[in-house]
């Protein structure tokens, strides 16, 4: 499984990693896990540093469009993406610009800058 994430209840905090190429049915599978977990209101650390993403700008967008119906039925938590390579930032980016939803989101090239930003944003009730 390339996307492998754990999920903190008491801390409300969910942590993904990529590890190999990704595909759209990783992410759709990752949606739906953390959907049932009960953790789409959580913080979010979702790092991308060590994954070639195979995923298409349009499938990119796609997914951003899901965060947005997610949105629409509920809280979404505040979501830091580490993206250390160029290519990874811009996949990032693009995500971040069609997933435009009421939530915190940035983009970060090392891990312990997005934990720092996202241990300062407000726990989601």
């Amino acid at each position: 499984m390339p996307v492998h994430w754990t999920i903190s209840h008491p801390q409300r905090l969910v942590v993904a990693v990529a590890k190999d190429p990704v595909t759209v049915a990783d992410i759709e599978q990752y949606f739906a896990g953390v959907t049932a977990d009960g953790g789409m209101a959580y913080r979010k650390i979702f790092e991308i540093t060590q994954t070639p993403l195979a995923i298409s700008e349009d499938n990119l967008k796609a997914f951003g469009q899901r965060v947005m119906f997610y949105a629409q039925h509920g809280q979404i938590g505040p979501l830091a993406i580490v993206a250390a390579s160029d290519e990874s930032y811009a996949q990032a980016q693009i995500f971040a610009n069609a997933a435009t939803v009421s939530r915190p989101l940035q983009i970060f090239r090392e891990l312990h800058a997005a934990r720092q930003w996202l241990d300062a944003q407000a726990t989601p009730s």
